[in-house]
């Protein structure tokens, strides 16, 4: 036999060996990743099972197309120089496709993982100060607003208010307090 139609021989057995081998240590060892991609055992299982069948196709019509060499080849030397060649690209193919592959299932998962997450994913950087209210805006001293009662509340049973008095309001953390606030006691 013609030393090229060895070389095609060894090609074809390395280069069909190393995708069959490394489509199954992909579609056994990616599964796991596939399976936290898509949360979902049977849709993993799906899209590993698809992967694997595009992987075989790629790479094989890769080598079967990447098998002829127009040249001529004379010596051992020169069918080992274009047979490592050829062996090279098929492995840089291989590379390429897992590495394609990785990097579109990770965007995918970090997007669901973003779309799920409840917090922003980084923190803060810092705070806005807290603004003071401006001053014509503010409420004028004594004044105290007017609480509407809770419509399931019963009416309130007690004596009636004398005008001079005022409304009894009740704050959300103060007790009650009967009309404008009154000036402090000089000291004596």
């Amino acid at each position: 036999m013609d030393i090229k139609v060895w070389m095609y021989l060894v090609y074809l057995v390395v280069s069909v060996g190393l995708t069959i081998w490394v489509a199954r240590t992909l579609a056994r060892n990616g599964l796991v990743f596939l399976q936290e991609v898509f949360a979902d055992e049977r849709l993993a299982n799906a899209v590993n099972n698809l992967l694997v069948v595009g992987f075989y196709l790629l790479n094989l019509g890769y080598v079967t197309v990447a098998m002829r060499h127009s040249g001529l080849i004379e010596s051992t030397s020169e069918a080992m120089e274009e047979l490592s060649w050829k062996v090279g690209l098929v492995l840089l193919v291989l590379g390429a496709l897992h590495f394609f592959n990785v990097f579109t299932l990770n965007r995918y998962r970090k997007s669901r993982l973003r779309q799920l997450a409840t917090a922003p994913p980084l923190p803060p950087a810092g705070y806005l100060p807290r603004q003071q209210p401006h001053p014509a805006a503010a409420p004028p001293a004594g004044y105290l607003p007017r609480q509407q009662p809770h419509p399931a509340a019963a009416p309130a049973q007690g004596p009636a208010q004398s005008p001079a008095q005022g409304p009894t309001t009740q704050g959300p953390a103060q007790g009650p307090t009967q009309g404008p606030a009154q000036p402090p006691a000089p000291p004596r």
